[in-house]
């Protein structure tokens, strides 16, 4: 029976059931996942692989990848990472977890047919989904739908276009490299002189703008969508410069359930696990699974020949300076 459970509550759970687990002579099969992706996918995910592993309880974390890596410094500072495997969009964490010998190499079963666009992960991760941001926008609003970044400098986005937090999310953050990447910091401060400015999280960009509390905001392929599924007033733009943000997974070299972890990264790039991923909005990496018609989502074909191109594994040196540069500029 999967759990969604708070830090401290997750170190409890842990100490308890080693304790229980000690007592009756016999390994635990607890499975613990840190990660940013939203609820209801990841709850689809572990539901499923929780039926096809009946003999395996996964317990899950779900936050902002700038709070999960607080978490795990703070645990790794204590002497014992508690999860034993990590899935959000802060492709950055990763290299630096990698360099900092807390990964497993670990290929799982089915990488061969996956798409996988990172350099320099060398076996420590992988991506599980391609995950797309666009300009999000109430219809109610915005009658005419944008159609290149420079529109948001437009009257009609006027104290009105908001980005997520990227101290606190991972996909804001990388979207902010790639902007950067792409239009340089002059861009920002346009779009600052036109009243843009800086939210809390994905989920918070995408409810504002659906409440029609701001008119539009760079949101995540699968939090809109399940939106308008909803019947909220909102659509996704894709301009010709596309935001793809590869969400890798990786297991810890020292979790207490390395067996279920191998497991649990096999069943993410299976072919059950990416259907489910392309059923919640976003890109799947396997091949042979196809964006969903249910949305304008180019295929990942066509996403990754407009994607703005940007050297992962370069990311590392250069975080700090475009993300420090972009908040000192938002926050005129």
């Amino acid at each position: 029976m999967r759990k969604i459970l708070p830090a401290f509550m997750l170190a409890l759970t842990l100490t308890l059931g080693l304790a229980a687990c000690a007592d009756q002579g016999k390994q635990p099969e607890t499975l613990i996942i840190y990660t940013s992706m939203k609820d209801s996918l990841i709850m689809a995910l572990v539901d499923d692989f929780e039926d096809k592993n009946p003999n395996i309880t996964v317990e899950v974390r779900i936050d902002g990848a700038g709070s999960l890596m607080a978490q795990i410094e703070s645990e790794r500072s204590a002497g014992q990472i508690l999860a034993d495997l990590i899935w959000t969009s802060e492709i950055p964490d990763f290299y630096y977890m990698k360099n900092e010998g807390l990964l497993l190499q670990y290929t799982p079963q089915g990488a061969d047919d996956a798409f996988n666009p990172i350099d320099g992960a060398d076996g420590y991760f992988i991506p599980a989904r391609l995950g797309t941001m666009g300009i999000a926008y109430n219809t109610d609003i915005i009658k005419t739908p944008p159609s290149s970044w420079r529109d948001l400098l437009g009257e009609d986005y006027k104290d009105g276009f908001v980005f997520a937090n990227p101290e606190t999310s991972g996909t804001a953050l990388m979207a902010v490299m790639l902007l950067d990447e792409a239009f340089g910091k002059e861009f920002f401060s346009e779009l600052r002189s036109n009243g843009a400015f800086i939210g809390q999280g994905s989920t918070w960009v995408v409810d504002s703008v659906a409440s029609g509390e701001i008119a539009a905001g760079l949101a995540v392929d699968y939090i809109t969508f399940d939106k308008a599924k909803s019947g909220a007033p909102i659509a996704m733009s894709y301009p010709q410069e596309m935001l793809v943000i590869p969400s890798p997974v990786a297991i810890f070299k020292d979790c207490a359930n390395t067996a279920a972890a191998k497991k649990f990264a096999d069943y993410l790039i299976g072919a059950d696990a990416q259907q489910l991923i392309k059923n919640s909005g976003t890109l799947p990496v396997l091949g042979g699974i196809a964006a969903s018609g249910e949305y304008n989502i180019p295929p990942v074909s066509e996403a990754m020949a407009r994607a703005i191109d940007v050297d992962e594994a370069d990311m590392m040196s250069f975080k700090d300076e475009v993300v420090g540069a972009f908040l000192e500029i938002m926050h005129k």
